[in-house]
């Protein structure tokens, strides 16, 4: 995120977003807003999400949103349960069930940069990080990156056809969007490329050739 740039940080793990800028020292550089009316501030995780600790101001979520369509937003942090091969998100239904949207929508179509955040697997995943190196200590039972979303949040398509920079950021891959579908642009130190990352996606990904570690 460049200095001086407006973000929204919404619910799930992308919440911790405003607590990496602290510790890294740079969450002044910056305002993080989120949808419920703070701008500015750290945001708080967890079931405090939507109430930040030293805010700048706070606003009805009405004006809020407003903020939002118009188009205020440098970039987002948003939390992601399932992608396809397309770049496709999808947030409202899963395993069944239908969970609703929230900002979601509204954010992701007005935002000029959009950072997905999440697990490349779901299910009792437990991971750590010892000697700089990410484990997987425990596999997830569900592959979250599939061939094809039954039901689309966010599209893809329409992301490339504006031109947005969109990114999927996981614990030991990232990827980003372009006209071919999802490139791998980076891999967690640890981690091996076939077995804990391509074989636990239901698609093969674009692999750049400049294909570097997380930092």
């Amino acid at each position: 995120m460049r200095k001086g740039a407006v973000g929204n940080v919404g619910v799930g793990i992308a919440d911790g977003i405003g607590l990496v800028a602290r510790e890294e020292g740079c969450a002044d550089d910056f305002i993080l807003t989120v949808e419920t009316g703070p701008i500015g501030g750290i945001t708080s995780q967890g079931i405090a999400f939507g109430a930040n600790v030293n805010t700048r101001a706070i606003l009805d979520m009405t004006s809020q949103f407003d903020f939002y369509h118009g188009g205020g937003l440098d970039v987002c942090y948003l939390s992601f349960a399932e992608v396809d091969q397309h770049g496709n998100v999808g947030v409202h239904k899963f395993n069944g069930k239908i969970m609703g949207t929230g900002g979601f929508i509204d954010i992701s179509a007005t935002s000029k940069k959009i950072i997905f955040c999440g697990t490349l697997t779901a299910g009792s995943l437990k991971t750590e990080i010892a000697d700089g190196k990410l484990h997987i200590v425990q596999e997830g039972r569900v592959n979250k990156f599939i061939r094809e979303l039954p039901e689309i949040t966010f599209s893809g398509k329409i992301a490339l056809e504006r031109g947005l920079d969109v990114r999927y950021i996981t614990e030991r891959a990232v990827f980003t969007l372009k006209e071919d579908g999802l490139h791998l642009i980076e891999i967690a130190p640890g981690v091996d490329l076939q077995k804990d990352i391509l074989d636990k996606m239901d698609f093969t990904p674009v692999i750049s050739p400049e294909l570097k570690l997380m930092d």
